[in-house]
């Protein structure tokens, strides 16, 4: 009796809405294989932004899921070593997966130059918002305080550190910027807006210091009304992110030591073949970090 032929499931997206669980070949790997962490980047070429480092700026790069590229959710996957990060014992799978928002966050703070005593002031409390306010705590940030439609949401940002919580409903981004003053006791010197909505940006600008820093994680609409004006007279300067780089050293020694703890924020976990009810939790916004888990002999955390 011949032995069964392994299998790679693979979840493809065949167009919007159209996900389906497909076998793929397996690629074969390279010798000496080690658990790793994956960035889910690679260079193409060694153009003018891998240069000075900045290699999530290059327009040739590959990543993961951004097509013409595919992605990575099947069971066996071949990535280029250079973006493979050994993970220390100690360091879960599931922990290793979560270095990618992580990263986000890192990427961000980093921009914003947070560092010991700052009051960081957090727009949304998504899974990015929720990371970025982990980083910015155990880079020294004395206050963050995090503004979210969702209860449950602003419940979890309290768990994952936040000293402060807002919930917001009708209020004009004046009134949320001066509720954030009141909170902290001063404007922040560092907002981070992880939603990309108008509202919250304009939020931005008016809360954040003179002289301070506003960066921009979450993506919105290309155009947008901002008080471009109102940051431009008081210095404060405006930063744009976009994924990340040179995150994945600092993410996995921070979570080595238990500098962080990114447990929390997984609500779900589903085994690759149910891929698509994984999904569809997702969209109907009722977990917030939703895992897969891809290897059938591990299902655990």
């Amino acid at each position: 009796m011949a032995a069964a032929t392994p299998e790679n499931l693979s979840l493809v997206v065949h167009g919007p809405g159209d996900l389906r669980l497909e076998n793929y070949p397996i690629p074969e790997p390279g010798p000496n294989g080690d658990r790793v962490a994956i960035e889910p980047g690679a260079l193409r070429e060694m153009d003018e932004f891998c240069k000075i480092g900045r290699y999530n700026l290059s327009p040739s790069i590959f990543f993961c899921a951004t097509p013409p590229d595919d992605g990575n959710l099947c069971r066996f996957y071949k990535h280029n070593a250079d973006f493979c990060y050994k993970l220390p014992d100690n360091v879960t799978f599931e922990e290793g997966a979560l270095i990618e928002p992580l990263s986000v966050g890192i990427h961000a703070c980093r921009r914003a130059g947070i560092t010991l005593g700052n009051k960081v002031f957090v727009c949304g409390a998504g899974p990015i918002g929720l990371v970025t306010v982990i980083v910015a705590k155990a880079m020294g940030a004395a206050q963050v305080l995090v503004t979210d439609l969702s209860t449950s949401r602003l419940s979890k940002a309290k768990e994952v550190g936040a000293d402060n919580v807002l919930q917001i409903s009708k209020e004009s981004p004046k009134e949320i910027a001066s509720k954030v003053e009141g909170l902290l006791g001063c404007k922040p010197e560092v907002t981070i807006e992880c939603t990309g909505a108008e509202p919250a940006i304009q939020s931005g600008i008016y809360a954040t210091r003179s002289g301070g820093t506003l960066v921009l994680v979450g993506l919105g609409p290309e155009m947008t009304t901002v008080p471009l004006v109102h940051a431009a007279i008081r210095e404060v300067d405006i930063k744009g992110v976009f994924r990340y780089c040179n995150t994945w050293p600092m993410a996995i020694s921070m979570l080595a030591s238990k500098s962080v703890n990114v447990k929390p924020l997984v609500t779900h976990r589903f085994p690759l073949e149910k891929a698509l009810e994984a999904f569809e939790t997702a969209r109907k916004g009722l977990g917030l970090k939703v895992m897969l888990k891809c290897d059938p002999k591990d299902q655990n955390p």
